[in-house]
């Protein structure tokens, strides 16, 4: 609705009509980071338990 219709405020017009595609990565920190929180999460549920 917005895509089609004249940009008539300043700041619009500013603006390019091009959109960048934003890039979702999953990086090695992203998977340390997971692997940690698991473990943690995992050794203070079982920790609980005993």
């Amino acid at each position: 609705m917005l895509q089609r219709s004249p940009r008539r405020h300043p700041f619009r017009s500013r603006l390019s009509q091009e959109r960048v595609e934003t890039v979702v990565r999953v990086g090695e920190d992203d998977l340390k980071l997971f692997a940690v929180s698991f473990t943690a999460f995992f050794i203070c549920f079982y920790t609980f338990l005993l």
